[in-house]
């Protein structure tokens, strides 16, 4: 079984699925001669022509309005928004058809697209390249939001993306596209390495959309967590000596509300992290089912760890990212009460 980077999975994903149904194909800004912007379409032209993985112009509500209707054609059509930044002048085509399509025509149109998209901070991208927008769209009815944390869950997720018959918005997170960082926080990532690569099988396979992953097992506290937060997690563990149980939510729409609500119901305890900014996040949501379903068994408030309520800072980045010794202190404060 190969060993392969996020990337590198991403790649094979849609190798496999191109080459398997011809049904499938791709297009958005960069990703056909010149391979995208991180490379994750590279190679996916040549080998299966100009039809099937295409350029597109700079027109994010056109890339996802063709999309829609190539879906309900009977196509499945993977789109790419070259930042999740720029998904924005696409909202409206997202909201008000793909998310409705199903339910406004009674069943007799689908809307069975993906639309990827590298999102998150990691490259000193600032406002227009480093936002995580995934409470927007978890908000809508009739969308799908999924974001993997590792090599193996991001091609099995988004195989079983590509097959679902849903709309699903399939977040990247562009800080694990390649494992380790810079060595300048190279202290701050000293778990983080091992995630770098991982053994991921060259056919099909799938991961199950709304299907958690408990990444750590713990009997003190639950830390609930998605994407690059899961490393950042994993290591603010390690680092408080807490015995705590570590969950990848892995798609936040649909969420495995079930397997929060064991893991808390027997810890007691929940802490919250992401990198999106904690008002009106996506860890609101998720602090409310806690206490609405495991209220009479927790010890002590649900703690939130998130980004800053400003605009995203450029050269703050580092900062403004919810880092090990923050959760460490949100680990420390529900242990004390």
């Amino acid at each position: 079984m190969p060993s392969m980077s996020m990337i590198q999975a991403l790649n094979s994903a849609l190798d496999v699925m191109l080459a398997r149904d011809p049904d499938v194909l791709m297009f958005g800004e960069d990703v056909g001669y010149f391979g995208g912007v991180f490379r994750v379409t590279e190679g996916l032209q040549k080998k299966h022509g100009l039809k099937r993985c295409f350029d597109t112009p700079i027109s994010e509500g056109g890339i996802i309005a063709t999309a829609i209707g190539m879906g309900a054609y009977g196509l499945r059509p993977v789109a790419e928004i070259q930042f999740a930044d720029y998904i924005l002048p696409a909202f409206d085509q997202l909201v008000s058809e793909a998310a409705r399509l199903r339910y406004r025509s009674n069943g007799e149109f689908w809307a069975p697209i993906t639309v990827r998209a590298p999102y998150g901070g990691g490259i000193f991208g600032g406002q227009t390249h480093s936002q995580s927008p995934e409470a927007l769209f978890a908000h809508v009815t009739g969308l799908c939001t999924v974001i993997p944390s590792n090599p193996y869950d991001a091609k099995g997720l988004l195989i079983a993306s590509i097959e679902s018959n849903d709309p699903v918005i399939f977040l990247e997170p562009k800080r694990i596209y390649n494992g380790p960082f810079d060595g300048h926080h190279e202290r701050q990532m000293k778990t983080w390495a091992d995630h770098a690569k991982a053994d991921v099988p060259e056919g099909h396979y799938t991961v199950p959309l709304g299907k958690a992953a408990t990444v750590r097992e713990g009997r003190d506290v639950t830390v609930l967590a998605y994407g690059t937060m899961v490393h950042v997690a994993e290591s603010a563990i390690e680092e408080s000596g807490i015995d705590a149980e570590l969950i990848d939510l892995r798609s936040i729409v649909p969420l495995d509300i079930d397997a929060i609500v064991s893991s808390v119901t027997r810890t007691g305890r929940c802490v919250i992290v992401h990198e999106a900014s904690r008002f009106a996040g996506f860890g609101g949501e998720l602090s409310a089912l806690v206490q609405e379903r495991c209220f009479f068994h927790l010890k002590s408030p649900v703690q939130r760890v998130a980004g800053w309520d400003t605009p995203y800072p450029h050269a703050f980045e580092w900062d403004y990212f919810p880092g090990p010794g923050r959760v460490v202190s949100a680990l420390k404060r529900v242990m004390e009460d």
